[in-house]
């Protein structure tokens, strides 16, 4: 995620952010921390404890995130409810919203050098960008290559220019494949990506015979590369190339992603995950610190 105006994004985020948010959240009571079945993680990670940030009632459909490095904090959108979130990690309790449309289905958000770009379910994009603190600039690009479609992942690739897409539940593909899509922010058109996601494969790493993949999270790693995406109904995590080429298959707690339904990752790699209430508890902001290997 980049940012070159308005919002005057950074590149770093100070060492010592990660263990000062778990006491801030401590003190301000929406930190907490969970014991389990232990599950192997991907390199850099312990996705068995993570930092958990409990959420208001109102995110308790939490659909997509997107971080904003410039004062350590998260923007959010909801599945049906036409608002923007602004979440302060170190402040839990503290929450900006502002309305950009009407009811829709919303599943993903990002950030793109002041524009937000939020993706329907049917593959529809609406971009808008602040005028100012209180008012909105917004368009909406409707997807036109398909009708029978239903996504919930939208993430930009730096190495392609563009915004992707992966489908969940698309009329051209068979269960062995997803399909992905493209949208160029500059020109402003969708197309059909070059590559698909092998269903097989996933299920080969994953130890099953076959599977109904239906991905519900993704983005890119920013110190690796790799495409981490998640699936609320397999309860999996999944990390492939940029050309969507599984490299690894991750097993996670159900009980701890309930339903993860949006994926983020601070500039140090840090990962954050938002989970839906799903009828337990409320929502919430599963955060992962992230270990380099020296």
């Amino acid at each position: 995620m980049t940012d070159s105006a308005g919002f005057g994004m950074t590149r770093g985020l100070k060492p010592f952010i990660v263990s000062a948010l778990c006491l801030l959240l401590l003190f301000a009571g929406g930190c907490d921390t969970l014991t389990r079945q232990k599950f192997k993680s991907p390199p850099g990670y312990n996705i068995n404890e993570p930092i958990i940030m409990k959420l208001p009632t109102e995110l308790d459909e939490i659909s997509g995130v997107a971080f904003y490095p410039k004062d350590t904090s998260v923007f959010a959108i909801t599945d049906e409810v036409g608002l923007l979130y602004k979440i302060f990690l170190g402040r839990p309790h503290q929450i900006h919203k502002w309305a950009f449309s009407d009811h829709g289905d919303y599943e993903d958000i990002l950030l793109l050098d002041s524009n937000f770009y939020v993706l329907e379910s049917t593959g529809n994009i609406t971009a808008f960008r602040f005028i100012t603190a209180d008012t909105m600039a917004q368009q909406m690009y409707p997807f036109n290559l398909g009708a029978q479609n239903e996504f919930e992942i939208l993430y930009f690739d730096n190495y392609f220019r563009k915004l992707m897409l992966i489908c969940k539940d698309c009329e051209v593909d068979k269960k062995k494949r997803l399909s992905t899509f493209t949208f160029d922010p500059w020109v402003l058109r969708f197309e059909q990506n070059s590559f698909a996601i092998d269903v097989e494969r996933i299920a080969s790493l994953a130890g099953e015979e076959k599977m109904k993949f239906k991905p519900s999270a993704a983005a890119i790693h920013p110190l690796t590369g790799e495409v981490y995406i998640v699936s609320a109904i397999n309860k999996l995590l999944v990390v492939t190339d940029r050309h969507g080429n599984a490299k690894a298959v991750y097993k996670i707690d159900p009980g701890m992603f309930k339903q993860p339904e949006g994926i983020t990752f601070m500039t140090n790699g840090t990962m954050i995950i938002s989970n839906e209430a799903a009828e337990v508890g409320v929502a919430n902001l599963l955060i992962f610190p992230y270990q380099m290997k020296p």
